[in-house]
């Protein structure tokens, strides 16, 4: 257990030393993780010059508390603008693209993989890698001599919009232009961008049922890279067709825009790799020089990608278990403002030091984004498990045993925050809400945490605190 006592200092704010009844020079109260990217060294540097450079020096804490920044030990060998999207190491694999002509997104094969199906609704989502114009939508139809015997609407959705963008609606009077084993109709063209996530959603107006095939049975025509179907199931859809079933009813027409552009992107490639990996060497050297200097980093085996992050967590807590003893661990990011005196005051106060503990500021209910930068495919419930918000939580030392222990089978989502969220939902934690862990870049008198600060913005907040003891408290001197 540990002891608070306050004592006088230069500063007007209290200052708070810690006494112990039982340690030993190995243990330590509080392991400190600062989640940073390989490119953030003014912040990292701005963290040493402020709050850590603090604790260092300050006579009880310093000893008490390891601080160690967690990067990956590898950056991504694909350059930004050869990525799918600037938050994954995926290379954008266009190849060949099928320029100037129109491309029909699905077809069934000769021996026919489709067949009249029961179900009302069917669905596909996709995302555009390079922008495209869809200008038509089309439904299977049943190989007889009746002709075209159905009532169907298709609507083309972007993601997360209840309205659609465009609808084509086919009946026997009206079923469009035959191509293959398709009808189409034509809809209002306008340039999907890259990165438009989109749903298409075949509807059948009778009985009848929808023409049909599986998704997986179903010939895709990518246009050599610039469409990537994903799967329905995901949650992707609309409210009021969760119900649909995960399939092909038909498909759409379309052409790649900025075709030449592309071609120049695809040719100048190779220069860019080769200037890339030359960036990336001399990243290597700088890191392994600042690591050398102050001793103060974790690589962990991850590629150093925003999509990396809750692996990059997973490992700094195998590697903490592994290397140190300690009772809690504390989590951060680089660009966040923390108080660590306040935040040994508050578990004294209030008895933190215990097992399966989860001190946070904690969002409840919060729902799944399935698109940008928090874009969740893998969990396919419509809202998140209560979690902590990333600029500074707490856990107890058995949690993070647990954590590290299953972190080969622990599955990673779109953030830290949330997969800790989910992993935690497994175990049930003793939670304790907080809400000077601020989870928005705000100053709050007594705040343990505030995210979202420059390197400047940093320094000048710890700035105001030598001066007022409280830096939200200057501004109303």
């Amino acid at each position: 257990m540990l002891r608070v006592s306050s004592v006088s200092g230069a500063n007007p704010g209290p200052w708070y030393t810690l006494s112990f009844t039982r340690w030993k020079s190995s243990h330590y109260d509080v392991v400190v993780g600062v989640l940073s990217a390989r490119s953030n060294r003014e912040l990292r540097d701005a963290i040493r010059n402020t709050w850590l450079k603090h604790l260092l020096r300050h006579p009880a804490l310093s000893q008490r508390v390891l601080v160690k920044f967690i990067i990956g030990a590898r950056g991504c060998d694909v350059p930004v603008e050869d990525r799918e999207d600037p938050y994954s190491c995926r290379l954008l694999n266009i190849s060949n693209p099928v320029l100037n002509q129109e491309i029909e997104a699905f077809s069934l094969s000769e021996e026919g993989s489709s067949g009249l199906s029961e179900a009302r609704v069917v669905s596909v989502s996709f995302r555009v890698l390079h922008p495209i114009v869809i200008t038509s939508l089309g439904v299977f139809y049943e190989a007889s001599d009746e002709g075209f015997q159905r009532n169907i609407t298709v609507k083309l959705y972007q993601a997360e919009q209840e309205e659609a963008l465009f609808t084509a609606r086919f009946s026997p009077p009206s079923c469009g232009v035959q191509v293959n084993k398709l009808w189409y109709k034509p809809v209002e063209q306008f340039i999907l961008p890259e990165s438009f996530e989109g749903t298409v959603v075949w509807e059948s107006q009778d009985l009848h049922g929808l023409v049909s095939g599986n998704l997986h049975r179903v010939t895709v025509h990518d246009g050599g890279g610039v469409l990537r179907i994903i799967t329905a199931g995901e949650g992707a859809l609309p409210h009021e067709f969760m119900e649909g079933v995960e399939g092909v009813a038909g498909g759409f027409i379309y052409t790649i825009q900025e075709g030449d552009a592309l071609l120049r992107s695809l040719h100048s490639r190779p220069q860019r790799l080769a200037d890339h990996m030359r960036s990336l060497h001399e990243e290597d050297a700088l890191l392994s020089e600042e690591s050398s200097v102050h001793g103060d980093i974790v690589f962990v085996d991850v590629v150093d990608t925003y999509r990396n992050v809750p692996a990059k967590l997973l490992n700094f807590y195998r590697w903490t278990v592994e290397t140190t003893s300690f009772s809690l661990l504390l989590k951060t990011d680089d660009d966040c403002y923390i108080d660590l005196e306040s935040v040994f005051k508050r578990i004294s106060q209030k008895s933190l030091d215990g097992p399966n503990v989860w001190w946070g500021n904690f969002r409840l209910n919060w729902a799944v984004d399935r698109t940008g930068k928090w874009q969740e495919l893998e969990y396919p419930s419509p809202a998140y498990p209560a979690f902590a918000c990333g600029s500074g939580y707490v856990i107890s030392r058995d949690i993070v045993n647990w954590l590290a222990s299953n972190s080969g089978r622990l599955k990673t989502y779109q953030g830290e925050d949330v997969s800790m969220g989910i992993w935690m939902a497994a175990i049930g934690p003793r939670r304790y809400q907080d809400s000077l862990w601020l989870c928005e870049k705000t100053c709050e008198t007594g705040m343990l945490s505030s995210p979202q600060y420059s390197p400047h913005e940093l320094t000048e907040l710890w700035e105001l605190k030598g001066v007022c003891g409280d830096p939200c408290q200057c501004a109303t001197r």
